[in-house]
């Protein structure tokens, strides 16, 4: 395993951190192009993400600059919807309001973003007594369910932009409407319960770390 090597992988995770700021403003812009240019990046980050993975395990090119610059590209996806997501639902009547939620509450991002704070607190402490604390099932299922969120709701904005502005009515909208809708918010309620449920998870699992007995 190289050190520090700037190999395809890391190559192709880097791309993925750049992509961030691009979907962090292209949400927030009233334009369905740019909406849907930000859903088309997003779909492209997450699957560089297993790319980029598959390759590093393939020929063996995993490095400790990809393991630093991995879980940093995850964090800051997951920043570039959520945050974006929350401004608009408060911001934008109608079109901005996510199915099921409406206004998406404070709390929610505070679950979200805690839960990655208190595992990369986790982390910090299992590597100063020469522990590793590599990803977990349960995180990555929550992870992936939390895609699944962000990726419909990216869709959702520019549809509902279209539906809006070429009236748009009849049988199949509004199925596809109701599917759309139920799949946003089934995955975002899965995502939350996946989220507390992989923190605990983690912390029990490393209890001896910091101090929990049975």
């Amino acid at each position: 395993m190289a050190p520090g090597r700037l190999n395809l992988p890391n190559v192709i995770t880097i791309g993925r951190i750049l992509a961030c700021p691009a979907i962090f403003v292209l949400v927030l812009v009233p334009s369905v192009p740019l909406r849907l240019l930000a859903f088309v990046l997003f779909v492209a980050a997450g699957l560089s993400d297993l790319w980029d993975g598959y390759l590093a395990r393939k020929h063996g090119l995993i490095t400790d600059l990809g393991k630093l610059l991995d879980p940093l590209a995850d964090k800051l996806l997951l920043v570039s919807t959520f945050v974006p997501f929350y401004i608009l639902s408060h911001r934008e009547v109608g079109v901005g309001q996510l199915p099921w939620w409406g206004e998406l509450p404070l709390w929610v991002l505070l679950v979200i973003f805690g839960r990655e704070l208190a595992v990369t607190g986790l982390r910090a402490v299992a590597v100063r007594q020469g522990v590793v604390i590599s990803a977990g099932k349960s995180g990555k299922y929550k992870a992936f369910t939390q895609n699944l969120f962000a990726g419909g709701a990216l869709l959702w904005y520019p549809l509902e932009m279209l539906s809006l502005a070429r009236d748009w009515s009849g049988g199949f909208w509004t199925f596809w409407t109701h599917l759309h809708g139920a799949w946003i918010g089934v995955m975002l309620t899965v995502a939350l319960l996946l989220t507390v449920y992989s923190m605990a998870d983690y912390f029990w699992s490393y209890r001896r770390l910091v101090g929990v007995r049975r």
